[in-house]
C-alpha cells in the first residue's frame, strides 16, 4: 500500500516497466500473451484503489476540519463513515503529515464526544513524519478551559511518536510549560517521561531541582522522579547534591498503548513500495528494516517527509548549521569530517535506540564521555530487554525480532569495545530462567562483553546458571560456552591492557582486583572443563575449545602485561597429552612453550630487580609447570613417563601393574613415533624412506632417521611440537644425537 503523496506534488501513476514474459501453454499453441499490458492493467487497478482510499481520507479530513458542533456518533452517521475512513487508512498505510494538525485539533478541542476523540487519537499513526507545528498547536489546547479529557492519552501518544516529529526546537521551548504539569499526580509519570526526552543541560535550573525534591518528599521515592533527578545530576552534579539510588531496571512504565504495534505494521507494509523516504539512516543508504519493534527506535526519522525537501533544507540552512551557536541535527550527519567539525555541537536523539545502528554516533560516544548519553541508553535498552525477552514474556511470538536486537546490541558493544550495563543486568536477571536454546548465540555473545567486576557479583548471577546449563546440555553448547568465556577473558584483558602498561610501582587496587577476578574466571573454566571431559569421554572436539581458552591464559603475562599465570588442571592436561588427535597434542605443546616463555620472563624480571614487583608468581606455579614438563618429555621423548612422572594425578605406575597389561613396547607407547596421535605421521614417513617395506617397522626410526623424522614432522605444520622440542628438549636432543652417533660408529 502506497503512502499518501504530498499535496504539493501532482499525482502521477506509478508505471512498472518489465520485459514481456511468455505463457508456456500459449507459446505451444503459437500464441503469445502480452504480460506487460497485463501488469499495467493490474497496476492501474491498484492505483485506482489507492486513489479511492486517498479520496475517502481527504473527505474525512475536510469534514473534521470544518465541523464546529458536536455531532452524535451513530452507526450509519456521517461521523461514523469518516471515522471509519481515518481508522482504515491509518491502520493500513499510516496518515500523511498534513493530517495530524487537523485530527489533533479535533481530539483536544473537545468539539466531538470523547468516544470519537479517543478513536481518532488511537488512529494517529504516522506514515512518515509528524510536523512539529501540529504538535505545538495541539499542546496549545492544553491552555484552554474547553480542552477535552484526553490529555493523558495525548502525552502517551507524544512519548511513543517522539522520534517521528520532524523538528523539536519549538517543543524544547515549551519545556517550562510541560514542567508545570508535574503537580498533577496522575500525569506526573508521563510528564517526567516527556521531560526526560526533552532535557538539555540548559534546562537544569535550581528552582526545578527544588520542585522535584519537594515532589519526591510529597510522593515518596518514585522511579519517574528519580529518573529526571538522575539526569539533572549528570548535567549539573554541583546543583543536585542528594544521593540517588543506583540504576533501576525500569524508570518509566510502558506508554506505547496501541500505537507501537500499529506503527510497525504500517512500516512493514510501506517498505519497498513507498515513493517517499520514511527515514534517513545516518552514514548509509540501507533499506527500511522489517523488524517489529526494535528498529522503530533504531532509525532516526528524517527532518521532512521527502528527501528532496531535506536536501533543500540543507542548502538553505548550510550557514546556520555551521554557526557556533547552533546545534547540529543528527539526521544531517553523514560523514566523519562532519562529525569532527561539529562534535562540540552535536545533539543526540532524545530516544537513544538510533545510536546503536550508526557508527558516527558510536564514534562520538567513544570520544565524548558524556554520562547522560549512557544513562539514556541504559534506560532505553533496559526497558526494551525487559519487555521483549522471549523466555520471560508468555506467548511471545517475536523471537526473530528479539534476536535481531540482541545482535545489534552486540555489534555496538564490539564497536565501542565495552559492554552495556543494561545488557549486563539483563543477563544477570534472565540467565537463571534461560533454557540454553532460545537466542543461544546472541546471548553467549553478550556474555563475552560483560564488564569487569568482582567475582562475588558475577558468580551467582552468571557462572552458576551457566554451569547448570553447561553440565546438562549437548557438547555443542559446552563448546559455545567455552568460546564465549574465552572472548570474555580476552575482552577483559584488552580493555585493561593500557592500564597494565603503567609502571608496576604505580599499580593500585584496580590491578589487584583484575588479577583476582581473572584468576577466578580461569579456575572456573578449569573446573567445568575437567567435569565436561569426563562427561563427554574426553571428546576431541571439546578438548579443542578447552585448549583454545588456555591458549590465551598461557600468554597473559607477556601479551597482556598481567602478572598472572595459571596452569591448566590435571584433568585437562593429561587428556590433551594422551589425545588421539595430533591437532590437540600440537596445541598443548605450543601452550607449554608459551608457559615456559612467560615464566622465564617473569623470573628474569624478578631476579634482575629492575622493577619492584608487587605481584610474584607463586612457587606452586613453577612446581606444577615442572611436573607437567617432566611428564611431557617422558611421554614424547625419553619414553619414561610411567617411571618419572611425579604429578599426584600423573602417569606414574608400578612396574608390576604395568606388566599385567601385557602391552608390548610399553615404555615407548607415547613417544613421538608410537603416540596414537602421531602414528599416522610415522606410517607416512616410513612409506617415504622405505617404500618397498610393507611391515611398517617403527624401530627403524632411530639415529639419523629420528632426526629426519623430526624434520618431516615440522614440515607437516606441527609448529607447536617444533617450538616445544627446541625449547624444552634441546639438551636431551643433543645427547640423543651423540649417543646415536657412537652406536653407529
Amino acid at each position: 500500500m502506497q503512502r499518501r503523496r504530498s499535496s504539493k506534488t501532482p499525482k502521477q501513476p506509478l508505471h512498472v516497466h518489465c520485459k514481456s514474459q511468455t505463457d508456456l501453454s500459449a507459446w505451444r499453441k503459437g500464441g503469445k500473451i502480452d504480460s506487460e499490458k497485463s501488469l499495467q492493467t493490474n497496476q492501474s487497478a491498484n492505483d485506482k484503489k489507492y486513489e479511492s482510499q486517498e479520496g475517502s481520507l481527504q473527505q474525512a479530513l475536510n469534514y473534521f476540519e470544518k465541523a464546529q458542533d458536536c455531532v452524535a456518533l451513530k452507526k450509519k452517521s456521517v461521523v461514523q463513515e469518516h471515522l471509519d475512513a481515518v481508522e482504515s487508512t491509518a491502520l493500513k498505510q499510516g496518515l500523511p503529515p498534513e493530517g495530524f494538525q487537523i485530527l489533533l485539533n479535533v481530539v483536544l478541542s473537545g468539539r466531538f464526544a470523547d468516544t470519537v476523540n479517543t478513536r481518532l487519537l488511537k488512529s494517529l499513526i504516522p506514515a512518515s513524519v509528524i510536523p512539529e507545528n501540529s504538535v505545538v498547536t495541539a499542546v496549545s489546547w492544553l491552555c484552554v478551559g474547553k480542552c477535552s479529557g484526553n490529555i493523558q492519552p495525548f502525552l502517551k501518544w507524544l512519548i511513543t511518536v517522539f522520534d517521528f516529529i520532524d523538528h523539536k526546537e519549538q517543543l524544547h521551548a515549551l519545556y517550562g510549560f510541560f514542567f508545570a504539569f508535574l503537580q498533577d499526580e496522575k500525569m506526573c509519570p508521563y510528564v517526567c517521561h516527556l521531560l526526560y526526552l526533552l532535557t538539555r543541560k540548559e534546562n537544569v535550573k535550581p528552582f526545578r531541582i527544588r520542585i522535584l525534591l519537594d515532589l519526591q518528599a510529597k510522593m515518596g521515592m518514585q522511579s519517574h522522579l528519580q529518573a529526571l533527578l538522575s539526569l539533572y545530576k549528570l548535567f549539573c552534579p554541583e546543583q543536585v547534591t542528594i544521593t540517588l539510588p543506583g540504576k533501576m531496571k525500569t524508570y518509566f512504565k510502558s506508554s506505547e498503548g496501541p500505537w507501537k504495534a500499529a506503527i510497525t505494521a504500517v512500516r512493514q507494509r510501506n517498505q519497498g513500495i513507498s515513493p517517499l523516504s520514511q527515514a534517513v539512516f545516518l552514514g548509509t543508504s540501507q533499506p527500511q528494516s522489517r523488524k517489529r519493534k526494535w528498529n522503530a527506535q533504531l532509525v532516526i526519522p528524517a527532518s521532512s517527509a521527502n528527501t528532496n525537501h531535506l536536501e533543500e533544507d540543507r542548502e538553505k540552512n548550510w550557514f546556520h548549521l555551521y554557526s557556533p551557536n547552533k546545534s547540529f541535527p543528527v539526521e544531517q550527519l553523514q560523514t566523519f569530517p562532519q562529525l569532527l567539525q561539529n562534535i562540540h555541537r552535536l545533539e543526540f536523539p532524545s530516544q537513544m535506540g538510533s545510536v546503536l545502528t550508526n557508527p558516527l554516533l558510536l564514534h562520538y560516544m567513544n570520544c565524548v564521555k558524556d554520562e547522560s548519553i549512557y544513562l539514556r541508553l541504559y534506560y532505553w535498552m533496559g526497558q526494551r530487554l525487559q519487555e521483549e525477552c522471549t523466555w520471560c514474556v508468555v506467548d511471545n511470538p517475536y523471537e526473530e525480532e528479539f534476536k535481531s536486537f540482541l545482535e545489534t546490541a552486540y555489534k555496538a558493544e564490539c564497536f565501542l569495545q565495552e559492554g552495556f550495563s543494561a545488557c549486563e543486568e539483563f543477563l544477570y536477571k534472565t540467565l537463571p530462567l534461560w533454557d540454553g536454546i532460545c537466542c543461544r548465540s546472541e546471548i553467549l555473545r553478550l556474555v563475552s562483553w560483560i564488564p569487569l567486576s568482582s567475582f562475588s557479583d558475577i558468580r551467582p548471577y552468571l557462572f552458576d546458571p551457566l554451569a547448570q546449563l553447561f553440565f546438562t546440555s549437548s557438547i555443542y553448547f559446552k563448546c559455545s560456552v567455552l568460546e564465549s568465556l574465552k572472548e570474555l577473558l580476552q575482552n577483559w584483558l584488552n580493555c585493561n591492557v593500557i592500564q597494565m602498561d603503567l609502571e608496576i610501582s604505580s599499580v593500585n587496587t584496580t590491578l589487584c582486583g583484575l588479577v583476582n577476578v581473572v584468576a577466578e574466571l580461569v579456575h572456573f573454566v578449569g573446573w567445568i572443563s575437567t567435569v565436561a571431559l569426563r562427561l563427554e569421554n574426553n571428546s576431541t572436539f571439546l578438548l579443542y575449545f578447552i585448549l583454545d581458552f588456555y591458549g590465551t591464559v598461557c600468554d597473559m603475562y607477556l601479551k597482556y602485561n598481567l602478572p598472572l599465570l595459571i596452569m591448566p588442571p590435571a584433568g585437562v592436561f593429561y587428556p590433551a597429552l594422551l589425545s588421539m588427535d595430533s591437532v590437540n597434542l600440537n596445541q598443548l605443546c605450543y601452550i607449554m612453550y608459551r608457559y615456559r616463555t612467560n615464566l622465564v620472563a617473569a623470573k628474569e624480571n624478578e631476579l634482575s630487580k629492575k622493577k619492584i614487583l608487587q605481584f610474584k608468581f607463586s612457587n606452586q606455579t613453577y612446581q606444577e609447570y615442572n611436573q607437567y614438563i617432566i611428564a611431557m618429555v617422558g611421554c614424547l621423548w625419553t619414553s619414561s613417563a610411567f617411571q618419572k612422572d611425579i604429578h599426584p594425578q600423573g602417569l606414574c605406575m608400578d612396574d608390576k601393574l604395568l606388566s599385567k597389561t601385557a602391552v608390548k613396547e610399553l615404555k615407548t607407547s607415547f613417544n613421538i613415533v608410537y603416540h596414537p596421535a602421531m602414528m599416522g605421521y610415522s606410517v607416512q614417513f616410513l612409506q617415504q624412506i622405505c617404500p618397498d617395506d610393507t611391515t611398517f617397522n617403527f624401530k627403524l626410526i632411530k639415529g639419523k632417521k629420528w632426526d629426519w623424522y623430526l624434520e618431516y614432522l615440522y614440515t607437516q605444520g606441527l609448529k607447536g611440537l617444533k617450538v616445544f622440542i627446541e625449547s624444552s628438549i634441546s639438551r636431551v636432543s643433543q645427547a640423543a644425537r651423540t649417543k646415536a652417533a657412537n652406536v653407529e660408529g
